[in-house]
Formats: C-alpha cells, sequence, structure tokens
C-alpha cells in the first residue's frame, strides 16, 4: 500500500546535529510522515537510523566556506531532492541550511524550512561579516518558512534586516526541549558517582563547578580559568569539571590544555555522550559563553536542579531569569564570573532556591513534548496552506 503521509527531509551540515540536538524528535514525527535525514554518513548518522527509525542519506557538507566542495554538495542535493520529491524539507546549521534551501527552490520542493539555531554575522566583522550576512539573506530568500530558535535569534535577523518574512519562535524556545524524565535529579546510582568520583581523584568533601561545551575561546572558557583558579588560592576543597571537546585551532588548543593542566583541580573529561551523571554530581554549572543560539546544556543541566550562572546572551537570558532561577553576568566579565562563583560557593541555601526554581523552569516551558507537539502543529498548518 503506497504510503499517503507527506515526506519530509531533515537535513544539517554534519550528523552530531541529527544525533545530539534532535535525540527522539524524528521517531516522532516519523509516526505521523515519512521522515528521512540527509547528512554525512558517520557513527552519528548510523545512530540516528537506529534510534529514530529513520532512513538516512550521506550527503557531506563542509562547515567552512569552501565554493568547490559547497557546489558539489547544493548539486547533489538538488538531485537528491529532485528524485526524492519531499514536500517538506527542513534544514538546521548555517552551511546545510543555505545549501538545502538553494537546492530545494530549485528542484520545485513545496515547503522549505530553516531553523537558526544561532547566528555568527553579529560576532563577525569586516568582509566575512557582509559575506555571512549575504548568505543568511540568500538562504532566506530561497526558504518558505524561517524559525528562529530563540528571541535573541529572532532580534538579530530583524535588526539586521535578513529577512522580511513573519518570525514566529515556536513553544517557548529551543530546537527540541529537554526529555525532563530522563534528565532529573537524584536518578544516578551513589556508586556510578563514586566510580566517576575514583576514576579523577575528586575528594567527597569538595564543591564541584561543572561545565559543558567545547573548550575554545568563544565559549568564555578564558574567564572561567581564571575565575576559578583564583577561587582555588583562598580554597583548595574545590574541583572544576570540563566536558567537551578542545576548540579546533592548534594555537587556542594547545594554550587552553597548558592552562588547564596547571591545576590539579580543572578536570578535563572530554566529550561526552551522556552528561547525566556528570551534571548529578556537581554542585553549580557555570556557563559564560559569548555567543549562543539556545543551549541545550543550560537547559539541561537547569532540569537536572543544579543552580546556574550564565552570560547575558541570547539563549541563556531566555533560560535564566536573573536572581529568580539563577544568576546571569555580563560576557567577558572574569571579576563578575568569581563574585558569583564565590556566592554560590558560600551560600548553600540559594543554590538549592536557584536549583528548585530551575527545574520548575523546565518542566513549565521547556518540555521536550511541547517542543514537538509545536513543530507538528507548524508542519500541519503549512501542508494545509501549500499542499491541501
Amino acid at each position: 500500500m503506497k504510503d499517503s503521509r507527506a515526506k519530509i527531509i531533515r537535513t544539517s551540515t554534519i550528523a552530531l546535529s541529527l544525533d545530539v540536538l534532535l535525540k527522539g524528535q524524528l521517531r516522532y514525527l516519523n509516526q505521523f510522515y515519512k521522515v528521512k535525514a540527509v547528512s554525512g554518513n558517520d557513527r552519528h548518522l548510523q545512530n540516528v537510523k537506529k534510534r529514530e527509525g529513520v532512513d538516512v542519506i550521506d550527503l557531506p557538507m563542509e562547515r567552512k566556506i569552501s565554493i568547490f566542495k559547497d557546489i558539489i554538495s547544493l548539486v547533489r542535493m538538488y538531485l537528491l531532492l529532485r528524485k526524492e520529491k519531499p514536500d517538506i524539507v527542513h534544514s538546521i546549521t548555517p552551511k546545510a541550511g543555505l545549501i538545502t534551501m538553494l537546492a530545494a527552490k530549485m528542484a520545485g520542493v513545496p515547503i522549505r524550512i530553516h531553523t537558526f539555531t544561532g547566528l555568527i554575522f553579529p560576532y563577525s566583522k569586516g568582509s566575512m561579516k557582509r559575506l555571512l550576512i549575504l548568505m543568511d539573506k540568500l538562504l532566506c530568500a530561497s526558504a518558505t518558512k524561517i524559525i528562529p530558535e530563540g528571541e535573541g535569534v529572532k532580534h538579530d535577523l530583524i535588526e539586521y534586516n535578513i529577512t522580511r518574512k513573519p518570525l514566529e519562535v515556536l513553544a517557548n524556545g529551543n530546537i527540541n526541549g529537554v526529555d525532563i524524565k530522563f534528565f532529573r535529579p537524584n536518578t544516578i546510582p551513589s556508586e556510578t558517582l563514586q566510580e566517576i568520583r575514583a576514576k579523577y581523584n575528586i575528594p567527597e568533601n569538595h564543591f564541584i563547578y561543572c561545565f559543558v561545551g567545547r573548550i575554545g575561546l568563544e565559549k568564555g572558557i578564558n574567564e572561567l580559568l581564571e575565575s576559578f583558579n583564583n577561587l582555588y588560592e583562598e580554597n583548595d576543597k574545590i574541583n572544576l569539571l570540563l566536558i567537551g571537546a578542545l576548540d579546533d585551532s592548534e594555537e587556542i588548543n594547545e594554550r587552553l590544555r597548558q592552562k588547564i593542566k596547571q591545576n590539579p583541580s580543572i578536570i578535563h573529561v572530554g566529550w561526552q555522550d551522556d552528561i547525566k551523571a556528570f551534571l548529578e554530581l556537581s554542585d553549580c554549572f557555570v556557563f559564560p559563553s559569548h555567543r549562543e543560539g539556545f543551549p541545550n546544556v543550560v537547559l539541561q543541566a537547569c532540569a537536572m536542579g543544579l543552580p546556574c550562572i550564565v552570560t547575558n546572551i541570547s539563549g541563556s537570558n531566555e533560560i535564566i531569569q536573573n536572581e529568580e532561577n539563577g544568576i546571569i553576568v555580563p560576557t567577558k566579565d572574569k571579576d563578575a564570573l568569581y563574585i558569583q562563583m564565590e556566592r554560590l560557593l558560600n551560600q548553600p541555601l540559594l543554590r538549592n532556591k536557584f536549583g528548585k526554581e530551575a527545574r520548575k523552569t523546565i518542566v513549565e516551558k521547556f518540555e521536550q513534548q511541547k517542543v514537538w507537539d509545536a513543530l507538528k502543529n507548524e508542519y500541519d498548518q503549512l501542508i494545509n496552506r501549500y499542499l491541501n
């Protein structure tokens, strides 16, 4: 029997984005539509195929600008879409967005959606900034629907006149919401936590700060390391857990590696497929990033009931309300970061208050099913508008 469901193709530049950022979403959508996932083939794309139960298609795309390779990817995407004839294409990440929207328009795909999960151009300069703005304008011109992940992203799209198309944040923002049953405090066996302490030599009586993300300058790592080191000079019963891969830049990579090595209480555990146990072990989550779209790690830390210190950037300041469910500090301000890290170290009642309120915020506003239902509703409205 012919499958009468609308066909949807989801694309991202690298399969890691489909695997991690959209975990569970494609399986949910596949109940109502025929969903296929497109990206470069690696273990992450195979994870998507197995876990989400959707067909996957190998189509490599370069993250950085590479005119020759980008043209090849554009042609391959066009040919793929002509063959598959989807009703909807929906892209995330910058390069996949540009390639997919251009190819989909040329191939005559009726519904072309791109979700902006973050913008690069507001933080760029000179000719690169102008080029990135041009690319995003071209992307938006080729799309039929633009979805900003959060209010901060929406503001920048309007401020820089990237598109005049209507912009609406789905649900309360974020691309996938949080699985509040999985990210829930007090669900990790004590034996598992003890194993982590033993593996990384973390004493029972130490206070643990935690950071999750790429270990690079734009994530505010320099400010975090300096603030922690200053705290450590006053109190050596603290640890800093760094969870994530080092920045791609070899020069930055080596400098940060040396800074991390200088203090034995700074523990870099690298990339982790599952961060839940590390969040459970921690006492305070610190995320001093310079720019984001809508950071999943802050949502996850809040769902685990961790008190959070974040910077005043898009996404983070849509999750954290200063002094209500966490703390917001200015970006690149190591002194303000130090003061608030010390404050939460010394005030357990405040930590408890922020942690409880943070969990409450996630349950009320960012529960995963709410985000999925909002996206399905958006798809159904567009199908009725363009196909029926």
